[in-house]
């Protein structure tokens, strides 16, 4: 899942859309997409400016055309390689205040409710989910409802996406990983992507990366985005706002964590204890 990509655990902080990458060198995925799609225009400084107010990385954005289900394109802003917002997605986005390494933001979906989830079948585009997504779809929805928290999730497939609240499907590139994005006016995000590189993997790491886009859509950050030690990479400087710490979670790195930013290759697709922990303080 390339995840370059907020009490999340307030694990989260900011509902966009993230991916994974190499814990080590030889068993490790990264989470963000390694090719890139055609860059339409230059963000603004503005813009950019906000990105990094967000504690997000402002150096790994881009501005480009997602292809929806359907065939039907719309632009994106990128940031870290598996979080997408529109520009007036991040317009809205407020920071928060820091205080330690599990996170989420003030995007969060209205609670108590039904979230409906759709797994897309349409087979034009190549977008369909293939067998093995979508026994990890499954997988990824029975993860949430066994959370007994104040969110229920639905599933169904199909082609008709209009009255569901999520909308996962695959998008043809030949990457490991995907890309979702965060909550804006108490609802997840609706479009989460699932590479198809990562039918060379199993289904238990489908389910994990599955679960871990669902998990942006829904408002959780990466656990580790501040130092993305889980790609072996320096991560971001910590600030003076974008993130806040959710109670009864580690300050320190959580190996565990189903949103750390990279993800292996042979994951079991369940949550960790502080991932549980996280979503129960926020729902």
């Amino acid at each position: 899942m390339n995840f370059k990509k907020i009490n999340f655990l307030l694990l989260a902080v900011m509902f966009v859309s993230l991916s994974s990458c190499n814990k080590d060198e030889m068993d490790q995925i990264h989470e963000e997409p390694t090719s890139a799609k055609k860059q339409v225009r230059e963000l603004s400084d503005t813009e950019l400016q906000k990105i990094s107010d967000l504690h997000l990385n402002a150096n790994e954005v881009k501005y480009e055309s997602f292809t929806l289900p359907g065939g039907e394109s719309e632009m994106r802003i990128l940031i870290e390689g598996d979080i997408a917002m529109t520009p007036q997605q991040l317009k809205e986005m407020k920071p928060l205040r820091i205080d330690s390494k599990q996170y989420r933001t003030y995007n969060l979906v209205s609670s108590p409710r039904t979230i409906n989830v759709i797994g897309y079948t349409g087979t034009g585009y190549g977008q369909n989910l293939s067998a093995k997504q979508r026994n990890a779809l499954q997988a990824a929805v029975a993860n949430y409802n066994s959370l007994n928290i104040g969110l229920n999730f639905t599933l169904t497939f199909g082609t008709n996406i209009s009255p569901y609240d999520i909308v996962v499907f695959q998008e043809p590139n030949g990457e490991a990983g995907g890309v979702a994005g965060f909550p804006s006016n108490g609802n997840p995000y609706k479009y989460v992507q699932i590479f198809s590189g990562m039918e060379n993997y199993s289904t238990a790491t489908n389910q994990h990366v599955i679960t871990h886009e669902i998990g942006h859509t829904l408002g959780m950050r990466h656990t580790d985005w501040d130092t993305r030690a889980s790609c072996g990479q320096s991560g971001e400087a910590a600030g003076n706002d974008g993130a806040v710490h959710i109670p009864g979670t580690p300050y320190g790195y959580d190996s565990n964590s189903i949103m750390l930013a990279c993800f292996g290759a042979n994951e079991d697709g369940n949550f960790g204890y502080y991932d549980t922990v996280a979503f129960d303080y926020l729902y």
